[in-house]
This record gives structure tokens, sequence and C-alpha cells, in this order.
């Protein structure tokens, strides 16, 4: 480490309250060079927002959407008007709600930090932000990064549907005697919900851990939710998307890169076993949500013909996973100059409207692609979410474990694995042919 560590201290205080210089860090990463020295990369950086009317109009009316949202559920939960509220409690509701919302916050940003400081020494910072440093530690050896990113995305839709556990309205739902299109919109929707979730669990934390990537993570909120990541995917049970992962290799002809040695004979059966274990809870998963869908007891809206609910449960699955690989796609062309972009009309259209003016329609992509998946996950919740009567059963289960599937979490196994990370693994070995 170079320097005193008085000096070093300093470095990492700004290191930890400003940002990269964006190009700089990006010809680092793409040159895949450690960040050793912090003194040219840290500087004190002012952002001022260039605030026209229009802006400042848009502003303000999306803090008032959310308040309005906000307040809205909570008074959906007050009077037993969703589905924990009305089963439970209304304070089972409220807690599994903010808990959901607040984990989220942590699981985004912790995401945007983790993966920013991949390129840098961790040494650097190891006796400034000790619990930083823990995270880190894990994260970078060997292939483990790409482990927790794995945990991480079946935490963020399982928290997508706790919050329509506990925050989606029942059928029928009255409230302070709103016009019906109001509730349409913004109850039978889902649009109160979305705001909630996108603006305060996702798009606030990936701001701020992006620009304070250290201390973000310097908390043992941060390393314990690391922890439950890589617990996740330890247990195997995303183990089935690998499977694409291999798939999609051996037709790109393409080696699978890894910081690791190859897996010794035990290591690759207790790999495979999982695999095949995490296929069969896969399909069982596939099973009961088609059974339930045809039979017409899922929390879809009523009055739509099961035929109809399968067919929108597919539109959404491809609507997510095309939001998914398109995002790793224009990263990997990012990287890549205009005269290597291919020769295929949509992808140079689309590159050219993505990477147009000063660079502002690539972030705002992403803005709007986070609320597209976000809506569409709250759609396949409610399709996917079993509600049969009481006292029946799918497949004859017992009523406990039917009770289980009734939470909505084989959604979201189905969700994670087909429709965002399989995709995801197609747009980074074909990011070209997907645009």
């Amino acid at each position: 480490t170079p320097g005193s560590n008085r000096q070093n201290r300093k470095h990492l205080h700004l290191y930890s309250s400003y940002k990269f210089k964006s190009l700089t860090k990006l010809k680092r990463i793409q040159r895949n060079q450690s960040i050793n020295q912090p003194d040219e990369l840290l500087h004190h950086t002012t952002i001022y927002i260039k605030m026209d009317p229009f802006k400042l109009i848009k502003s303000v009316y999306s803090v008032i959407l959310l308040i309005f949202s906000i307040v809205l559920i909570s008074g959906m939960i007050a009077t037993k008007q969703t589905n924990l509220s009305e089963n439970a409690h209304p304070a089972a509701a409220y807690c599994l709600l903010w808990a959901a919302i607040i984990w989220l916050t942590m699981v985004e940003g912790g995401q945007a930090s983790l993966v920013g400081l991949v390129p840098v020494n961790a040494e650097l910072y190891a006796n400034s932000h000790p619990k930083a440093y823990k995270c880190t530690q894990i994260t970078n050896k060997g292939d483990n990064l790409d482990r927790y990113l794995l945990g991480r995305q079946f935490m963020v839709v399982l928290v997508v549907f706790c919050v329509n556990i506990s925050g989606g309205p029942i059928g029928g739902a009255e409230i302070w005697g709103f016009p019906a299109w109001l509730k349409g919109i913004f109850l039978e929707a889902g649009l109160a919900m979305i705001l909630l979730t996108c603006n305060i669990g996702q798009l606030a934390s990936q701001v701020n851990a992006s620009l304070c990537m250290l201390d973000y993570t310097d908390n043992y909120f941060a390393l314990f939710t690391l922890w439950v990541a890589m617990a996740i995917e330890f247990s195997g049970l995303l183990h089935a998307s690998y499977l694409v992962q291999l798939a999609v290799a051996a037709l790109a002809g393409k080696k699978i890169e890894s910081n690791e040695e190859p897996r010794s004979v035990g290591a690759s059966i207790f790999f495979f076993a999982r695999c095949l274990a995490s296929l069969a809870i896969l399909c069982f998963c596939l099973a009961v949500t088609f059974e339930s869908l045809f039979a017409g007891k899922t929390t879809m809206w009523e009055g739509v013909p099961p035929t109809v609910a399968v067919i929108v449960f597919f539109i959404l699955m491809a609507l997510v996973g095309m939001l998914e690989g398109m995002q790793v796609a224009f990263f990997a062309v990012a990287k890549l100059p205009k005269s290597e972009r291919g020769s295929s009309p949509f992808a140079i259209k689309t590159c050219e409207l993505l990477f147009r003016g000063e660079g502002y329609n690539m972030p705002a992509f992403m803005v709007g692609r986070q609320l597209c998946v976000v809506s569409c996950m709250f759609f396949i919740a409610r399709v996917t979410s079993l509600n049969y009567p009481e006292g029946e059963t799918i497949f004859g289960v017992s009523a406990g474990l039917q009770s289980f599937f009734e939470l909505g979490f084989l959604g979201a196994l189905i969700t994670t694995i087909l429709a965002s990370i399989s995709w995801q693994l197609v747009a980074s070995a074909f990011p070209m042919l997907f645009l």
C-alpha cells in the first residue's frame, strides 16, 4: 500500500464519499487492470443537474405519486384488503412489506458496490472499512462474485413476490370512495407497489451505492445479505441455470471462463447432482403452476380464461427475459468500437439510439428497464400465485405444503431461472446476435 496510513485513510475517505473518474475506471476495467493508486482516480465531484421546467414538473409529480402510493398501500393494509392482512393481521403485512423493501435496498445497492469494487486493491481499505473488506474478500475470490450475483437475483424476485403478498389488493377492494379507473391503475394494475418498490427499494439505493461503494457495504447488514445470497447459490436451488450456461457455451463453441481450478471428480459429482435436483424442482414448479393456471385457481384477474392466462404468462416471461438480456448485451457492446458492432440493421439502429448524444440514453434505458422488469414481475406474481379454496390441495399434497405453494415462491423460482438468469447467459454469449 503506497504512502503512510494517515494518507491512506485520507484517500479512502475521499474514495468512499466521491466517485471514480468514470472514463479512467472504464479503461482500467477494459484492460483488466487493478486499481492500486487512489490519487489519480479520486476527485472532488459536485454534480449539477440542469433543471428546466419540464424536469421540475416530472420530479414534483413523481414525488407526489410515490407519497400517494405509500399512503394508498398503507390504507389497504390497515383495512385488511390485501392478501396477507386479510389472512393474518395488518401488523404482519406492514412488517413484511417494509422488511422486504429495506432488504431490497441492500440487495440492489450491494450489487452496485461489490461489482464496482472488483478492480480496486482491497488492501487500500482493509483498516478504514473492515466490513466492506470482508465482503470483497469473499466476492473477489475465484468465481464467488458470479455465485453472489446468481443468489441475489433470486432474492430480488423473492422480495417482489413478498411485496405482492403483503401489499397486493384482494378482489373487490374499496378504499376512500376512489373511482374505478383510479383503483384499476394503482391497485389492480399494481402501479402503487411498482412505484414503491422501484423508487425506494431499487433506484435510489443503486445510485447511492454507486457513488459511495465502500460506505454502503461497510456494515453487517451488507455482510449478512452477501452470505444469504451465497447460501442460496450453494443450496443448488438455481443450479438449473448452469445447465443453460453449459448449453449456450456449447452452441457458441466457447469455453466457459473461470477464475478457479478445474473441479475434482467429487466436486463435479456434487455440482451436477445439484443441477439435476434444481432441474427436477423447476419442472415440479412448472407442473404446479400450469395445473393451477388451466384450472383457473391462481390470483389472476377474474374473467380471464385459463388459456389466455397461460399466454399472458409466457409473454411476461419473455418480456422480463428480453429486458434482462438487453442490459447484459448493452454493457457488452458499450466496450466495442463502432466498427465492431456488427452489420445487422437492428443492432446498428439499437446502438445508434443507445449511444446518441451525450450518453444519457443508456442511463435512461436502465431506469425505464427497471420499472418495466418490476412491473412484469408483479404481473407474473399475480398470474402464478396459487389461490385454491380452503381444504382443497393440488396433487393431493398436505395442507401445510399447499399453504407454502400459495405464498408464490414457486413463481419466484420459475421467474429467476427461466425469465432472468437464462436470458442473461444467452445475451452474455451472443451480445450482437441478441441485439
